[in-house]
């Protein structure tokens, strides 16, 4: 208790923090999120645990994981990021804000919520060996690198494909076209001083 209590003390003396936020535009609305906006593969394990009562944790996503891949197949997403479009098959594609989505995949590693960017992560077509072989990796950071990641900062990202579906923070936000941007300093939060501001929910916007 008087460890916390030093905490919450070094938090008021230095103020709150303020922290970027991702937005996600579509034709039904706008969400807000902090964490991680994610399309492809992971969007549809999470549909597919999110159905499933039994187990808990970390085994459901990873059994969902495996289920997925029996029928799975890349997809054909359309991206715009900051205007330039492209067309490129992918498994998964993630807009993260925090390093980290999914019981603790590390997804973007150096992702900062306070650096006034997003970081996108795409995953190329992978075999489901190869998938495999990489998929362990994601929950230590330990995927960067990998010929079939690629990695790169943004501050908007169009995501458009056949079925597309996108989850945010787990939870579903949106099927069909989404505009993501970053909203700089949009989350007040009070923070010890040494704490890491990548994936801190909570607080107020601004």
């Amino acid at each position: 208790m008087p460890a916390a209590v030093e905490v919450l003390l070094a938090a008021l003396e230095a103020g709150p923090r303020r922290l970027d936020l991702g937005r996600i535009d579509w034709a039904g609305g706008r969400r807000h999120y902090v964490a991680v906006a994610s399309a492809g593969f992971d969007a549809r394990v999470n549909e597919r645990a999110n159905a499933w009562r039994w187990p808990r944790g970390r085994a459901k996503y990873v059994l969902a994981v495996l289920r997925e891949l029996v029928s799975f197949r890349p997809i054909p997403f359309e991206l715009t990021v900051d205007g330039v479009a492209r067309i490129q098959r992918a498994m998964l594609v993630s807009v993260a804000n925090g390093p980290s989505l999914g019981g603790g995949m590390r997804v973007a590693p150096a992702a900062r919520a306070d650096d006034g960017a997003l970081d996108l992560f795409v995953v190329g077509p992978l075999s489901v060996p190869a998938f495999l072989a990489v998929f362990p990796k994601v929950f230590r950071g330990a995927h960067v690198g990998h010929p079939a990641v690629g990695l790169s900062t943004a501050r908007s990202v169009r995501l458009a494909a056949p079925g597309l579906v996108v989850y945010a923070d787990g939870e579903r936000v949106a099927s069909g076209a989404v505009d993501i941007s970053v909203v700089p300093r949009a989350l007040a939060v009070l923070a010890a001083p040494a704490a890491d501001p990548a994936v801190r929910p909570g607080g107020r916007a601004g």
